[in-house]
């Protein structure tokens, strides 16, 4: 099973053969347009898919292919932290409010979250925040096996704050703790924050680049799991994004 995950940077619609030329077989794609309020092309294209988002042409898609078949988890919850003495609203949040998380489950079996963090309006529990957030709430519904998570994080633990406990660091041991582990980062043996592949051009500008995309899979996977990334010259004129590509050698 080969999966791939790309901020496309918008317009997927003129970039389907590019993507297609990957042969992937589940695609999860971030910033892409709705295909049911686009063109008849992209609406064929799209086949077994689905999406969400607030804006019909920025949102984040999965797409099927070769014979694999996804179903809509529509997760939704609440979490309060407690041991807090305050009566703030802010001590709760739940899944609806929170951008932009979309479960699934391929063949009945694996489980998989696209992630497209946002800021969401919030000046200090944005992105990696938005994803702490959820992964409160959902943490049971994450830790078992046959788990994937990918996307576009927009975080990385060189933007590690002081007195945040929802740093990206942070994070990514609470994943650990319930048996993610980041692919890149395990196949390659490096740290968090040393990644010496990047996977953001910011503004297509070499100069400005960064590691935010990820997989994350559960034990159980990880052995049988490979990650590539792809190459600046064939993505950047598609987008400041480079594709993250995870093959799992357990299933054809």
């Amino acid at each position: 099973m080969k999966i791939i995950s790309w901020n496309c940077n918008g317009a997927l619609r003129k970039k389907t053969e590019f993507i297609d030329s990957y042969s992937a077989d589940i695609l999860v794609i971030q910033e892409c347009e709705e295909p049911n309020q686009s063109t008849k092309a992209y609406r064929s294209w799209a086949g077994d898919y689905l999406w969400h988002g607030d804006n019909k042409n920025k949102g984040i898609g999965i797409f099927a292919r070769n014979g694999y078949r996804l179903e809509n988890l529509s997760w939704s919850g609440e979490f309060t932290l407690t041991g807090v003495q305050s009566k703030s609203p802010a001590l709760t949040w739940s899944s609806d409010e929170l951008k932009s998380f979309l479960p699934c489950k391929i063949n009945k079996e694996y489980t998989l979250l696209g992630v497209w963090t946002k800021a969401n309006n919030s000046s200090s529990i944005g992105y990696m925040g938005q994803f702490w957030k959820y992964l409160q709430i959902h943490k049971a519904d994450l830790s078992g096996d046959k788990t994937i998570i990918c996307g576009d994080f927009n975080s990385n633990s060189i933007w590690d704050e002081p007195g945040r406990w929802w740093n990206h660091s942070d994070v990514v041991n609470e994943l650990e703790d319930i048996g993610l582990q980041s692919v890149y980062h395990y196949v390659n043996k490096e740290e968090q924050g040393k990644e010496k592949q990047k996977t953001l051009f910011l503004q297509k500008n070499s100069d400005k680049a960064y590691h935010i995309d990820y997989f994350f899979v559960s034990e159980d996977l990880v052995l049988n799991c490979d990650m590539k990334i792809g190459d600046p010259g064939q993505w950047l004129g598609c987008s400041d994004h480079a594709q993250i590509f995870l093959e799992y050698k357990g299933i054809k």
